[in-house]
């Protein structure tokens, strides 16, 4: 072997450094759209929102103290607790209508507008007149009952309270069943005396009774039509708190208040205050007497001050202690319903802590758990020490400044620690009320706000559990602020909660706070990450809700959007596109105003993003960019001018994509359904010529067929079915890429029926494509049509509609002209490529005005629609077709695009998280396969001087074997027959799996590789019709295993030939591009991390490419072996029409085999069947070196690696070969001492790194054979 032959293996093993590197190499397609289902969240029922807001409006104060007399079944120390409201009752002779008067504005401190009515020592006829006109002019809202019972008997266990009658001479009983009809429903009552319990329990048996009775009548009598059914006062509507237990006394100590309950309920502060004084007397703060509390200066309502913060304070704890100990329900109904009840029910926590320590335990209804030894109480204890540690100092020295409790700044710090290590399996953080409460403050606004960013970014439950202690109304409020150091936490926070509920538009809409989002969006300032949660926020303010859509139109959101379609950040671009379609989602006033901006002009840039799921949004904005209601002149010219924009998308690499046009493409199609019938029933019957017409003759010297009756494809006839569409290969990011003139311009000389014609083409292709879900789509709009026009009665020429006198859809102006009309015969040749008509590159060569009448493209369409084949689109068995709008297609990829949002965007992803499990794996991955490679580096070294025919594993294969392949690092062989994979464990011996690839009928595999084998490998399937399909999860046994990762048409226009190559494919791991040609006269180059094509390199040659190779390190040249014995050499860094810089003409017959041997000096290798491998410099146009080895090649392989080479020979035996020429092996036979004689080879296949070779024969045998293995 010489030298320079040698060297390029030699220095292999020096560069495997470098390939070794799995960390820097390129994982395809592993994005979200890749790796899970396009659909929305489900939705979960929020409980936050309160099914009805309820006010309490009327207050009914009943005191019965009959001053001066003790009632008879009470017997009161001496000295006892006497204040009543903090009225010494004795002092004065109108002290009882004091006492009330001071009741009332201690009820006013929690609800102002409130209507009260004092009655003072009643009778019973004044408490029924009483309650009865509150309950009336109260109609369904809330009624307060508030009773003390002080001056008058317990009540009774008949359920009684004490009432006197006008002389004062008697205490009369007020039965409790009566109130409860005098009061309705709903209501709350106060008891405040003792044995209160009592009453609880016996009003839930009167209101149970009174149910009972109700249900007897209705089912004893009819009543009348019309008639009010009888109001009921249901337990579960009424609201009670008592005093004290059943058989328990009040309080009497001297320095309490008798109506401790009451003081608890309506001056919580001051009772609070005093209590802690009586606890801690000569503790922390020995200065402080119960004169001195009632000193604390400052208001409640002003946090600034003492008391005003001590109140804040409490009303945070008391929040905090509800939520973390209440159920959720219970929670929402009495702190988050009502303003008053939620008031008395955070003092009746303090109620039950101060009364409990006196021998009390206050009661409600409903019922709720022990509270009084709570934490947090704690935590109020230390924020009474702080505040009255300064009292004395204030109040001595009025310059004396007041320093604030610490108290908000340490919660938001506990919070801050549990968001160290929060998730949902976790208890909820206590501290989450009060980050709410701190929301008033601007002091600690900015970290709050910061904070429960955070946490509702943990994930929907997080967001839930916010809503639920009460955000909502604190954040809505923030939305008036102008402070622009808040804007981008309110815009996240609110872009969290819309994600998890959708509902919030409508009170974003009632309160301008679309203003805000408006403003953050037109702001240049702020973050492209913060404007796209702004375009997100305005895109579910409008979304289904014509208010917002009205709302968000008047606020220039369009203008807003379109301005900015040319941002670099891809999620901008997105979430600004997914806006505009749902602002004008049937909203004509919108379409319109987008129409005088040219949006749909300037969306069409988007439609060569290199983003899929731009490119998928702006299809989606231009499908919802269809008119639904008005059809003037101008509204069918923009519509078909869109129709005709996104059928030039029809071919995309994405299958997010695609489905979008579907949708799109359907929209048109209802609008314009009668005329898509007319140009159905034309092509069908061009379809029945067609059959007639063409018929295989013969084999013209270039090797394709020649097909009679057929003739090129005319430019004239492909630029009036989408020529005029250019697919630009990257995206500028400028409006200038899609140049529009004015919306009244036409495309010259191009009819209505022609873009019918093309989107019903596409329609077709779509329906025929690689992917199913996105081909069942497309079936129901294809089969309604085709069973439309077959029970169509009287088939109407399209060219002749009356529709067609309107002005044709506007055109690019920067594409070239189209002259003259196409004839109806035309259509002719189309329709056996209803999909390829649609590509948006024509640049390749044999699209050229050369008229070949070899070049007739693939007859795909009419192979796959016939009657006979079981692969056609189905038409209905129906006697009547269906009308579209009932077959309407839809997507869910503005929901799944929402669940972005919903999920965690600062924390680290799996793929990121160096802690992660997915990570370790990836690690043991990457250590295992570095291992593969310093283990076969010995093997590599022997293999030029070395046997290679020990056969290690031989089974027989499903079907005959068409491609072979070894998976690198992992010990099975993939083989490919002609409908599926089966996957051997030749290490093993055994069978692993088998999938079928869901290929057309009379559609064969002929290409196949593995994606990231270094790391979760994904399989590469090329099919004779052009298309690739992508699995996961292969080897996973069962019929739901395997999953579609990507399908899509790789070439279009393949030509049929006597002898076809089918589908050739080379897969480059390091870049990311996949290589396409065979049966065409290019070479289409697919870009996997954009899914679209990049450029169509022309091959300029008269045969099809059988074989393809590219330096992957390099990324520019690109090598094809042909049909016609030719080996061509592309740059791809150059333009199409200059890229081909050598053609080696050595070979006289089929290349089955073209290899780049890898490094600096690698050379190029070739072969054909005739069995001559030739070594190429790229540098030259003749051989450095030949070797002939035998007649007839079927498949040649030569290693990557290794000095080692092989091929087959139908003569039934295979030779190994070093690049000298040296004979290693001939195998004739399989091993044993029966051996068989082995079949003729179909493929052939080496180890990526060991010296293994796999060979398929025609018989349906695989084997692998192994050099000779080493002895120990």
């Amino acid at each position: 072997m010489s030298s320079e032959l040698e060297q390029p293996f030699i220095n292999e093993l020096h560069e495997e450094d470098d390939e070794a590197r799995d960390w820097d190499l390129l994982i395809a397609f592993n994005e979200l759209r890749h790796r899970e289902k396009i659909q929305g969240s489900k939705k979960v029922a929020q409980t936050w929102r309160m099914k009805e807001r309820m006010k309490t409006v009327s207050v009914a104060l009943v005191l019965c103290l009959n001053v001066g007399v003790d009632p008879p079944d009470v017997v009161k120390t001496s000295p006892c607790a006497r204040l009543e409201c903090w009225i010494d009752p004795l002092s004065s002779q109108k002290a009882l209508e004091a006492i009330g008067a001071n009741l009332q504005k201690q009820y006013e401190r929690w609800q102002p507008r409130a209507r009260y009515k004092q009655s003072l020592d009643p009778t019973v006829d004044e408490v029924k007149k009483l309650c009865s006109s509150l309950r009336r002019n109260a109609k369904e809202e809330r009624v307060l009952f508030h009773y003390n019972g002080h001056g008058v008997p317990k009540p009774t266990v008949n359920g009684e309270i004490w009432v006197f009658n006008k002389s004062y001479t008697q205490y009369i009983p007020l039965s409790v069943y009566d109130l409860q009809t005098w009061m309705g429903s709903p209501s709350i009552y106060v008891y405040d005396c003792s044995n209160a319990g009592i009453i609880i329990e016996l009003f839930r048996q009167f209101s149970l009774q009174r149910e009972s009775e109700l249900e007897s009548a209705l089912n004893g009598s009819t009543p009348r039509f019309g008639s009010p059914a009888p109001a009921v006062s249901s337990v579960r509507n009424c609201i009670q708190l008592a005093a004290c237990g059943a058989s328990e006394l009040l309080p009497m100590n001297p320095e309490l208040p008798a109506d401790l309950f009451t003081s608890c309920l309506t001056t919580p502060i001051r009772i609070a205050l005093k209590w802690y004084v009586l606890q801690n007397t000569g503790r922390l703060v020995p200065n402080i007497t119960l004169d001195l509390v009632d000193k604390v200066p400052g208001q409640l309502n002003d946090r600034r001050t003492m008391l005003g913060e001590l109140n804040w304070i409490f009303t945070a704890i008391t929040d905090t202690i509800a939520w973390n100990t209440l159920p959720r329900e219970l929670f929402q109904k009495l702190f988050r319903q009502d303003l008053l009840v939620a008031s008395l029910f955070r003092n009746f926590l303090l109620a039950e802590r101060i009364m409990r320590s006196y021998n009390c335990t206050p009661m409600s209804s409903p019922r709720l758990p022990p509270t009084y030894q709570h934490p947090m109480w704690q935590a109020w204890d230390l924020a009474l020490d702080i505040c009255l540690r300064q009292l004395p100092t204030l109040l001595e020295d009025e310059n004396a400044q007041f320093h604030h409790s610490p108290f908000f700044t340490e919660q938001l710090t506990a919070f801050q620690v549990w968001l160290s290590y929060g998730s949902e399996k976790r208890n909820p953080p206590e501290q989450l009320p009060i980050v709410l409460q701190v929301l008033l403050s601007q002091v600690h606004r900015l970290r709050a706000l910061d904070l429960l960013g955070r946490f509702l970014d943990l994930g929907p439950w997080a967001v839930s559990l916010a809503l639920s202690v009460g955000i909502f109304p604190y954040v809505l409020k923030l939305l008036q602020s102008s402070a622009r150091e808040l804007r981008p936490l309110l815009v996240f926070i609110w872009a969290k909660i819309l994600s998890v509920d959708s509902s919030c538009q409508t009170d974003l809409v009632k309160d301008n706070g679309h203003k805000y989002f408006l403003s953050v969006l037109a702001d240049p300032y702020m973050p492209a990450e913060h404007r796209t949660m702004a375009a997100f926020v305005l895109a579910m303010i409008v979304n289904d809700y014509k208010q917002g859509q009205d709302a968000a139109l008047q606020g220039n959101v369009i203008s807003n959007c379109l301005e900015q379609l040319s941002d670099p950040s891809a999620s901008l671009r997105q979430w600004l596109a997914l806006c505009l379609g749902k602002v004008w989602s049937n909203f004509d006033n919108a379409r319109w105003c987008g129409v005088r901006d040219r949006a749909h002009e300037k969306l069409y840039v988007l439609l060569n993003d290199p983003s899929p799921e731009v490119r998928a949004s702006a299809v989606f904005a231009l499908g919802t960019f269809i008119s639904v209601t008005d059809r003037s002149d101008q509204a069918n010219n923009i519509d078909l001018g869109v129709g005709m924009m996104l059928a030039s998308v029809g071919n995309d690499g994405s299958s997010l994509v695609r489905k979008e046009v579907v949708v799109a493409l359907s929209s048109l199609v209802q609008q314009f359904e009668s005329q898509f019938t007319n140009v159905v029933v034309q092509w069908m019957e061009e379809e029945k010529q067609k059959e007639k017409s063409a018929a295989v003759t013969g084999e013209v010297p270039g090797g394709w067929n020649l097909v009679s009756g057929t003739t090129a494809i005319q430019p004239s006839i492909t630029n009036s079915i989408g020529g005029s569409f250019t697919s630009n290969d990257s995206f500028s990011g400028e409006s200038s890429t899609v140049r529009r003139t004015h919306s009244s311009s036409t495309l010259a000389g191009t009819t209505f029926s022609s873009v019918y014609m093309t989107v019903w083409k596409v329609l077709v292709q779509l329906a025929l494509g690689p992917h199913k879900e996105v081909a069942d789509m497309a079936k129901q709009i294809v089969n309604t049509l085709k069973l439309k026009a077959t029970l169509s009665a009287r088939p109407t020429h399209v060219m002749q509609n009356s529709k067609a006198c309107y002005s044709a859809p506007s055109s690019p102006s920067n594409t070239a002209p189209i002259h003259g009309t196409p004839p109806h015969n035309q259509f002719h040749e189309e329709h056996l490529t209803p999909g390829p008509t649609m590509k948006r590159d024509f640049s390749s060569p044999h699209l050229s005005g050369k008229a070949n009448s070899y070049t007739s493209p693939h007859p795909r369409a009419k192979k796959l629609l016939s009657d006979k084949n079981s692969a056609m689109i189905h038409e209905e068995k129906e006697e009547e077709p269906r009308n579209l709008r009932q077959t309407s297609v839809t997507t869910e990829f503005f929901e799944w695009s929402c669940r972005h949002f919903a999920q965690p965007l600062m924390r680290l992803s799996e793929e990121q998280d160096p802690e992660s499990s997915s990570h370790h794996k990836r690690e043991f991955r990457f250590l295992r396969n570095n291992n593969v490679r310093q283990d076969a580096r010995e093997e590599q070294l022997r293999a030029g001087f070395n046997r290679l025919d020990v056969e290690v594993f031989v089974n027989k294969n499903q079907g005959i074997p068409a491609v072979i392949k070894f998976h690198p690092y992992e010990g099975h062989v993939a083989v490919a027959d002609k409908d599926g994979i089966c996957f051997w464990d030749w290490e093993q011996g055994t069978k692993v799996n088998y999938i079928y690839n869901e290929n057309l009928k009379n559609t064969k595999i002929t290409a196949m590789d593995f994606i990231n084998p270094h790391d979760e490998s994904l399989l590469l399937c090329g099919t004779d019709d052009g298309s690739v399909r992508i699995w996961r999860n292969y080897l996973s046994e069962g019929y739901d295993g395997k999953e579609l990762v990507s399908a899509f048409q790789a070439i279009n226009d393949l030509i049929p030939t006597v002898r076809r190559a089918g589908l050739v494919l080379d897969w480059e791991q390091e870049s990311g591009m996949l290589l396409a040609s065979g049966d065409v006269r290019i070479i289409r180059i697919w870009d996997s991390q954009r899914e679209t094509k990049v450029q169509d390199i022309p091959t300029g040659a008269e045969s099809c490419v059988t074989s393809l190779a590219s330096d992957s390190f390099g990324r520019s040249l690109l090598i094809a072996g042909c049909g016609d014995g030719t080996v061509r050499l592309f740059d791809r860094r150059l333009a199409p029409s200059e890229c081909r810089v050598m053609t080696l003409r050595e070979h006289n017959r089929w290349v089955v085999k073209v290899h780049l041997q890898k490094g600096s000096e690698g050379k190029i290798v070739s072969a054909s069947n005739a069995g001559d491998v030739r070594f190429w410099d790229p540098r030259f146009t003749e051989s450095v070196r030949t070797l002939n080895l035998t007649q007839g090649v079927t498949a040649l392989e030569i290693h990557k690696h290794a000095d080692v080479l092989a091929c087959g020979s139908p003569n039934q035996f295979i030779g190994v070969y070093n690049t000298s020429g040296d004979n290693l092996s001939t195998i004739k036979y399989h091993e044993g001492f029966l051996g068989q004689r082995i079949g003729a080879a179909s493929c052939l296949a080496f180890h990526p790194y060991k010296v293994k070779l796999a060979a398929g024969s025609t018989d349906s045998f695989i084997s692998v054979y192994s050099t000779p293995v080493k002895r120990s």
